[in-house]
């Protein structure tokens, strides 16, 4: 008698414990992933981040690109087309063409008075707002860091002396601190006489930001570091012998990077408003050097006539700052989501 041969649709016994079941593929995106990627795609997803990473982009493009956008317009913001070619201005010496002398020529129009050209004059003027500011938030970065983890790594009477000189800066109103000692500043290396060179109004607005920036800072990372200097992966790295040099720079300084970073995405717009305000009144860069504060200043001697010149550096200055403001906003969202509201 034969045995009956199994169904079809019987199921077989598998006995042999060597066959190897091909692995279960692992969900997308389950692979690990850096602290930074995770950031960074965190950031595409907020799309008010990435559009306003693209404005300030174009904004820093443009002042970088300032000398060769100018070259290939064909103007300057230096020269006085008015002398040049009287018609440009009325009587009244505002321009003659309307919506403030805007033509195929001269884009934006010309500045009453002088007839200089506004579009290489915002052009320049952004360049040097920017520069001054970036400078500035650097230098007061680099300052804020060492200062901070110096006060919460070392503490003790360090800790103590450095926290009274934060809160003696913090509690100067910087404003009227600038304005007040700015013209000190100046008359420390030009006599009173002569004519103060940009370059050292560019330096002193520098510094005098910067001595002024980076108590936030660095009170700020001395709450970080002294939370941090508690931690079991410091004390590891002490028991093994690392030297205090290896302990910040290999521990601390890179537990920090979120605060830094947000902080100074902060700072530059302040940095930038603060120049413009200290040019408007006349103790940061002046006329003829082109930037913002110089052409809201003017700007503001002939809006009530001529509303164009101001129009130009007020609405990109906003912008500017608006956008960087919520560049800094989505950059802290994507370090750190849980302040995300």
């Amino acid at each position: 008698m034969t045995p009956p041969t199994p169904s079809a649709a019987a199921p077989l016994e598998v006995t042999d414990d060597s066959v190897v079941t091909s692995p279960t593929p692992s969900p997308r995106g389950s692979e690990s992933r850096s602290p930074g990627r995770l950031a960074w795609t965190r950031f595409k997803r907020d799309k008010t981040g990435v559009i306003s990473a693209c404005i300030v982009i174009f904004f820093f493009v443009i002042a970088l690109a300032a000398p060769l956008i100018a070259k290939l317009y064909g103007k300057n913001p230096y020269t006085t087309y008015a002398s040049e070619r009287p018609e440009l201005l009325d009587p009244f010496s505002y321009p003659a063409g309307p919506n403030g002398g805007m033509s195929g020529e001269f884009w934006f129009g010309i500045e009453p008075q002088l007839g200089r050209d506004v579009f290489t004059f915002l052009l320049y003027g952004i360049r040097t707002s920017l520069g001054i500011a970036v400078a500035a938030t650097l230098l007061t970065a680099i300052v804020g860091v060492v200062v901070g983890i110096t006060a919460g790594y070392l503490g003790g009477k360090t800790d103590y002396f450095v926290s009274r000189v934060i809160d003696i800066l913090l509690s100067f109103p910087s404003t009227l601190f600038f304005i007040a000692f700015m013209p000190v500043v100046y008359g420390l290396f030009v006599a009173s006489d002569e004519n103060i060179p940009t370059s050292l109004r560019a330096v002193s607005l520098i510094l005098v930001l910067s001595a002024f920036g980076w108590a936030s800072l660095a009170r700020l990372l001395r709450g970080q570091v002294l939370g941090l200097r508690e931690r079991e992966f410091v004390e590891a790295a002490k028991v093994t012998g690392a030297s205090p040099f290896r302990i910040v720079f290999k521990e601390l300084l890179p537990n920090l990077w979120t605060p830094i970073i947000i902080q100074s995405t902060l700072m530059l717009p302040a940095f930038v408003t603060a120049e413009a305000g200290l040019a408007f009144l006349g103790v940061g860069i002046i006329d003829p050097t082109p930037d913002w504060g110089v052409m809201i200043q003017r700007g503001a001697q002939f809006y009530t006539e001529d509303l164009t010149f101001m129009l130009f550096p007020g609405v990109s200055m906003v912008l500017f700052v608006l956008a960087f403001n919520l560049l800094g906003d989505s950059v802290r969202d994507a370090l750190d989501p849980k302040s995300k509201r």
